[in-house]
């Protein structure tokens, strides 16, 4: 699900927190050394994330926010937020030339430059959040 946040909406924020969970508290947000990537590059993404991205000629960026129950890919057009709402069990993740996140039949393929380098770390924190939502909630028999 994708959510306009460029302004404020109370009820945006009731259905974000319905899907992944509240914020993380400070005191977890410090332990885990913190929750948010750096921005990145899109490189390329969905037909239906289209509407989502910048024209041609200008660069589509997009930073994760991790939450308890899911993820937020904030992705910048122009003046505009969107916000990707992804719950874990929606969530794949693929490493080629970069890293690709799929969710919800949508994809975002974030380019392999410095600062996706600087995010190596957060990628390893957000796949260990993942599987610890996994074996919590989904018991394998």
């Amino acid at each position: 699900m994708v959510v306009d946040t460029t302004y404020t909406d109370k009820e945006n924020e009731a259905l974000i927190n319905d899907l992944v969970g509240k914020r993380f508290r400070l005191l977890q947000i410090l332990r885990m050394r913190g929750i948010g990537s750096k921005r990145m590059t899109i490189d390329e993404a969905s037909p239906n994330m289209q509407a989502y991205m910048n024209s041609v000629a200008d660069t589509t960026y997009a930073n994760i926010e991790l939450r308890p129950k899911g993820v937020l890919v904030r992705i910048n057009k122009g003046l505009k937020n969107f916000t990707w709402v992804i719950p874990y069990y929606q969530l794949q993740l693929y490493h080629t030339n970069g890293i690709s996140i799929h969710g919800q039949g949508r994809f975002v393929h974030f380019r392999n430059n410095q600062t996706f380098r600087e995010n190596k770390g957060f990628f390893e924190k957000l796949l260990n959040e993942k599987v610890k939502y996994d074996t919590e909630f989904h018991s394998v028999p």
